[in-house]
């Protein structure tokens, strides 16, 4: 595609237009922004769960799990407890998660002690479906194609603002939570990065 052509209209641009004519009298930026991004969202989450199912026979969530695994470098081991805190999920959400990831081989749990907790960490077989999954998001993924249509000044303006409103809202959002709850929830989301 050519850089300088139009792009068609995406769905969040015809509920955009359709919100801007039935409430003219408001500043509705912040809400179409943040419209346009949950479509961008689940855009490329349910295209990463297709190409992870396809290529992997895994789900998304799951090759979630091979990636925080993964990116912890050598021996690609976390406890149970730092995972779910780094993909923001349940305890009985990343249990389930590794047992069907374990069932087929792709991790397996290590020793427990009582300082450190179970470990789990990615078999040969797993960090091989990590790397290859890894290789293709960054080639061939549908945020990777949509990347490639921007220039260079795009791609860096778009990071930039995503950068600033990831800071901005991870330190306005939970100002209603109690202190210590919102010392955890940063601590996930700086994880979950």
């Amino acid at each position: 595609m050519d850089k300088s052509e139009p792009l068609a209209r995406s769905r969040a641009a015809d509920i955009a237009a359709t919100w801007k004519l039935e409430r003219p009298d408001l500043d509705l930026s912040g809400f179409l922004l943040a419209v346009y991004l949950m479509r961008l969202g689940r855009v490329v989450d349910d295209a990463y769960d297709r190409m992870c199912r396809r290529q992997f026979g895994i789900s998304g969530a799951d090759m979630r799990v091979l990636f925080a695994l993964r990116r912890a470098g050598k021996p690609f081991a976390r406890r149970a407890t730092d995972l779910y805190r780094a993909l923001l999920v349940t305890s009985g959400a990343i249990t389930k998660q590794v047992d069907r990831l374990s069932a087929i081989g792709l991790v397996e749990r290590g020793p427990t002690s009582p300082d450190s907790g179970t470990l789990v960490r990615l078999t040969p077989k797993g960090l091989k479906a990590a790397n290859g999954a890894f290789d293709s998001l960054t080639r061939d993924s549908v945020i990777a194609q949509a990347m490639n249509a921007l220039s260079a000044k795009q791609r860096s303006a778009g990071y930039a603002l995503c950068e600033h409103l990831l800071l901005e809202l991870e330190e306005h959002a939970f100002k209603d939570i109690p202190r210590r709850a919102r010392a955890r929830v940063k601590r996930r989301s700086k994880n979950s990065r």
